[in-house]
């Protein structure tokens, strides 16, 4: 039952997490953005596994790169490689408390700016500025609420 009544929630938040990426904001905030996306990813990965998968994951990043206006494929293959990692250590990452999952997260947001960088690296673009290299940790740092913003959602606490 709590399945069907918040079927709605997933793509609502992946919506959400597209429009918060699109958000504007000033120039010198730009490198420090969190990648909303992959936050959102890696926690129903966690979650709902039977549900979100590798292509769930592809077909977000490939929606994120047409919104965007990125690479095609790019965010696609940052998003696979992150759920393939979060698949890998699921069942470890599902029992951490909420302080090691964001320390994990963080380091899989590092990864993908690993990642995102060798592609630019690859096709040519200038390296990446080192304010660029903050995001993961101001991801790492909104893990927690959003954890337990879409868990609260997800669930249906009664009061």
């Amino acid at each position: 039952m709590s399945r069907e009544r918040n079927a709605w929630l997933f793509p609502v938040s992946v919506l959400v997490a597209l429009l918060l990426g699109l958000l504007p904001l000033p120039a010198w905030m730009q490198p420090f953005r969190p990648y909303w996306l992959a936050l959102v990813i890696a926690y129903w990965l966690i979650e709902e596994p039977e549900r979100i998968g590798l292509g769930i994951a592809f077909a977000a990043g490939l929606a994120a790169d047409l919104a965007f206006g990125s690479l095609l494929g790019e965010q696609a293959l940052r998003l696979t490689v992150l759920a393939f990692i979060v698949q890998r250590f699921r069942s470890q990452l599902r029992f951490f408390p909420i302080p090691q999952q964001a320390l994990a997260i963080g380091g899989l947001l590092l990864n993908d700016r690993v990642v995102s960088a060798a592609v630019h690296l690859t096709i040519g673009e200038p390296r990446v500025p080192w304010a660029y290299w903050w995001a993961p940790l101001l991801g790492m740092l909104l893990w927690a609420p959003l954890f337990l913003l879409l868990d609260g959602l997800r669930l249906g606490r009664q009061k």
